[in-house]
């Protein structure tokens, strides 16, 4: 039986509790997820070195749970240019993505098309979040942390240590 792969591709700028939901739950749709961390973008606050960083401490008990690492079932590592071009060099046939609302269905749905124009043989997959995370974004972590207001209940441990800790 063939493998299916998935890639689930952002920023992750910082990685939040709600990304890890996604990843989880990815992680036990799929044979194999690739976490990509994309290297350019928006402007971000850690580089895309330090995402990685944090992305693999906060999944270091998945990632040994699910045999992590370059190989495993679950890896992340940092990409440039098209999402579905870093799926076909990793054989993907599916790209994760998670939808809070209208407006992420809105712009989720546009990129799902284009990724569909471009590789035809890839589909996108929504996930919603669970309970309890619709309210999370990479961005109002950024804003809220950097105006001094607490969102250890956004994120994991280990990022929310490198967003006090000025990193």
């Amino acid at each position: 039986m063939r493998e299916t792969v998935a890639i689930f591709a952002g920023t992750f700028d910082p990685v939040t509790n709600g990304h890890l939901d996604l990843i989880r739950r990815g992680a036990l749709l799929f044979d194999r997820l690739v976490i990509c961390v994309a290297r350019g973008g928006r402007s971000t606050r850690f580089t895309p070195e330090e995402r990685v960083a944090l992305m693999n401490a906060a999944l270091a008990e998945e990632l040994a749970e699910v045999g992590g690492g370059e190989g495993g079932r679950l890896q992340v590592e940092i990409f440039d240019g098209l999402v579905v071009e870093q799926a076909r060099r990793h054989g993907a046939r599916v790209l994760l993505r998670g939808i809070r609302g209208n407006q992420d269905w809105d712009y989720e749905m546009q990129m799902a098309f284009a990724n569909r124009g471009l590789a035809p043989e890839i589909d996108s997959v929504f996930l919603p979040p669970s309970p309890g995370m619709t309210q999370i974004s990479a961005s109002l972590v950024r804003e809220v942390a950097g105006l001094g207001g607490d969102v250890s209940a956004w994120v994991p441990a280990t990022v929310l240590r490198a967003l006090t800790s000025g990193a």
